[in-house]
């Protein structure tokens, strides 16, 4: 892998070191897993393989009721809760009870359907959201055990809009403890399972709600994303994710909640769907007021956009980007050519290379990461709860307590490389809008890899610099499928465009996954 010229020796030495390490590790896990993975079972129900949008449709026209779309969410979560380990908490009982009143209304013929579609357009579609955005009456733990018994007293902005629109929130997925790593496990819940290989990890912090789509357990999904959050669990578990322009979906509700509003612009939350037309109405809807600054029913033609690609970011200490995935990626670079006589220009941004010194930078504030795991955060605390751990007697997670312990050390907040960081932040940010403008794409990979095995993560914890720093650019982001690697794991790519130019992304969508066609269920993937 080439890394820059100007990579101090140590650096480039450590990044060898990590990925020799990675590689022998890489072996004694497939032995270590070897035949262990779980078959999930098929899905029984047409109903969950149909878009989000033509569930709602079928409702409106009396061909289907909410209940029975509800009595197939709740079978398939049955089916696949005990191999995945991926819905935590149902309301099932108070589910039933709007899904009877959403049908109620229908039969009552007081509306058309024409009518209910504008004005509650997922009149009886069941979703589910990951446990971090709050839901009513439903604990929000964000998989830290000090929060345990914390019960939300309201619902998220992003589940209100929802509701209002009549779609039904049936419960919440997995996390990983404090929503900051790219593996779903805490001491709360345990571990989620990948469904199309259970001895894999599905990616993190929205890698619960990211099984749960992949493995159709409700008929749409809500995530969140402030490194990737959205678009590692959808690339893992090979569904569609979307991460919206910054300061467009509402935060309010979400725990935890970033302490300022330069790092709340970094977080976004969207949609999680199988299907790429369902994203773009949910899109509207949960962006409020903020959609007319979308523009999401402008039409878009993609053969007259102007489309980018880069490969590898070059970075040091992540892994260059698998065989498959960059196959994928040529292969719709060569669709584009062929289908649209595009021809898309490949990039190598240099500062790409710099993603992970910037987006960890930009994280940087005034309260310490600690303080969201325990009272008291002090080093020595820290310390002596990554020995309790050791010992398997701490109620955090390892990398919890690791990452707590990195806060101490690095760029302090707002000191001279601090300031710097945030100069090359705009820097590159201004390299996007240039190439970009208001007709321009750019393709970019997800992930450097499939899915890992349970725990890999920690050899290869900084992979997640494909997607960090989109979040600090503020830019809109979309993660497509595109099939199945050597080993059966969903491979695909991501799309970024302008601010506010989501439709872009979404379009974009739309077009590959009738070319390459999107999600696959998990028991008919081959391995």
């Amino acid at each position: 892998m080439e890394l820059d010229k100007q990579t101090p020796m140590k650096l480039k030495v450590l990044h060898v070191l990590r990925r020799f390490i990675a590689r022998i590790a890489r072996i004694f896990f497939s032995l270590y897993y070897y035949n262990d993975s779980k078959k999930i079972p098929p899905i029984k129900s047409d109903i969950l393989k149909e878009p989000a949008i033509e569930v709602a449709r079928k409702i409106r026209n009396k061909e289907i009721t909410s209940v029975e779309v509800l009595e197939e969410c709740v079978k398939r979560i049955n089916d696949i809760n005990s191999p995945m380990n991926c819905f935590i908490e149902n309301r099932f009982e108070l589910a039933y009870r709007e899904a009877r009143e959403a049908d109620a209304l229908i039969q009552s013929g007081t509306k058309s359907a024409d009518e209910l579609l504008k004005e509650k357009p997922f009149l009886g579609v069941p979703f589910t959201c990951k446990d971090s955005i709050g839901v009513k009456g439903l604990h929000q733990t964000a998989g830290v055990v000090s929060r345990r018994d914390y019960i939300a007293e309201e619902d998220a902005e992003v589940i209100k809009l929802l509701r209002n629109k009549g779609a039904i929130i049936i419960g919440t997925s997995n996390v990983p403890e404090v929503c900051m790593w790219w593996e779903t496990h805490n001491h709360i819940y345990g571990r989620t399972n990948n469904p199309y290989d259970t001895t894999r990890i599905v990616g993190g912090s929205s890698g619960g709600e990211g099984a749960m789509q992949g493995a159709g357990g409700s008929i749409f999904g809500i995530g969140s994303d402030i490194g990737g959050s959205i678009r590692m669990p959808a690339f893992f578990n090979g569904i569609f994710g979307h991460k919206p322009s910054r300061n467009i979906v509402s935060n309010h509700g979400q725990y935890p909640t970033p302490n300022t509003e330069y790092i709340n612009s970094f977080l976004g939350v969207g949609p999680m769907t199988r299907h790429a037309v369902d994203m773009k109405p949910i899109l509207e809807i949960i962006s409020g007021e903020n959609s007319k600054k979308l523009n999401l029913n402008e039409p878009v033609d993609v053969g007259k956009l102007k489309v980018f690609y880069q490969i590898n970011n070059n970075a040091p200490l992540t892994d260059p980007v698998d065989p498959d995935i960059e196959t994928a990626m040529l292969k719709v670079v060569e669709y584009l050519n062929v289908k649209h006589k595009i021809v898309a220009e490949e990039k190598k941004i240099s500062l790409l290379r710099k993603s992970l010194p910037i987006w960890f930078t930009n994280m940087k504030s005034t309260k310490l990461f600690g303080t969201f795991l325990m009272k008291d955060c002090s080093i020595v605390s820290i310390i002596k709860e990554i020995f309790k751990n050791i010992i398997g007697c701490s109620e955090n997670t390892l990398i919890a307590l690791f990452t707590s312990l990195l806060d101490y050390g690095g760029i302090k907040y707002e000191d001279e490389k601090y300031k710097a960081y945030v100069k090359l932040r705009q820097e590159l940010e201004n390299i996007f809008k240039d190439m970009l403008g208001d007709d321009g794409v750019f393709l970019y990979p997800t992930h450097p890899t499939p899915a890992l095995y349970h725990n890999e993560p920690v050899l290869r914890s900084m992979n997640f610099a494909y997607t960090a720093i989109i979040n600090c650019l503020g830019f809109p982001a979309t993660t497509i499928p595109l099939g199945l690697s050597r080993e059966g794991l969903p491979v695909g790519i991501q799309v970024i465009a302008n601010h506010n130019n989501d439709r872009l992304c979404l379009a974009f969508a739309e077009e590959l996954d009738k070319a390459f066609g999107g999600w696959i269920e998990p028991q008919n993937s081959s391995k």
